[in-house]
């Protein structure tokens, strides 16, 4: 048996999500749809699921086969099928212990907001504009109580029978200049909508809706209707998967 490592990424505004779903069109679906035409029917693994409207540059998959292939060939392969809402950057085989989900020791995303008063278009399927405007330092001042092991109900969309602790190394807010903001959070793992409603208590803390210290309270209720909800999908996009 071989195992086969895909880096991909994917512009996820037109797609339900990464994860395979009856009758609508996902990013798993149409990649397996290619990957099968080499491969026969193989079990994928992917390292983070995402949400309908959420990118990603840096998303990594892995699957067996008793098959040996050209690598090269079947990254022309799904490019040529796929490209240019998903692009392949990268087939190799990797070690058999290795498991997309389950090797991976870390992933980052980012959350990126327009904040000014003229729209980019060609930032607008990838960021939130926002014209309101925001106090970042108020913002990282807020966040900042973030790092380290929490439980983030208050932040979390809960899955049944499933923990909400996590451990994040990261949660900033940067100026990338012309009234871009980005939110960089980065952790072991992730639970449902997590960045989202990190970034929208963010923006209320910003626009002065609630002081930057709320959000330490916020988190020890561990209750999420006192998380102010999810910003919208399409500004948040998987850029890291971290391996040993």
């Amino acid at each position: 048996m071989t195992t086969y490592r895909i880096d991909l990424a994917y512009d996820g505004t037109d797609f339900h999500g990464y994860a395979k779903q009856p009758n609508v069109r996902t990013v798993q679906g149409d990649f397996e749809t290619a990957l099968f035409r080499m491969t026969g029917e193989v079990e994928t693994v992917v390292a983070g699921r995402t949400d309908r409207g959420v990118h990603a540059t840096a998303q990594v998959l892995s699957f067996v086969s008793a098959q040996n292939y050209d690598t090269g060939m079947i990254l022309r392969s799904l490019n040529r099928q796929l490209g240019p809402e998903i692009s392949v950057s990268a087939v190799a085989v990797v070690d058999d212990s290795f498991n997309a989900r389950f090797s991976a020791i870390g992933r980052a995303y980012t959350y990126l907001v327009l904040n000014r008063d003229i729209p980019d278009p060609f930032l607008a399927r990838t960021s939130l504009h926002y014209r309101t405007p925001l106090d970042l330092a108020l913002m990282n001042k807020g966040v900042a109580c973030l790092v380290g092991l929490h439980d983030f109900a208050a932040f979390c969309r809960k899955a049944p029978n499933r923990s909400t602790e996590r451990r994040l190394d990261l949660v900033e807010w940067t100026d990338r200049g012309d009234g871009l903001l980005a939110l960089d959070v980065a952790g072991s793992s992730f639970c449902h909508q997590m960045v989202r409603s990190l970034a929208q208590v963010s923006i209320e803390v910003g626009r002065g809706k609630i002081p930057h210290d709320a959000v330490q309270e916020i988190l020890e209720s561990k209750d999420r209707r006192q998380g102010k909800g999810a910003a919208r999908a399409h500004g948040l996009t998987l850029v890291s998967v971290k391996y040993p």
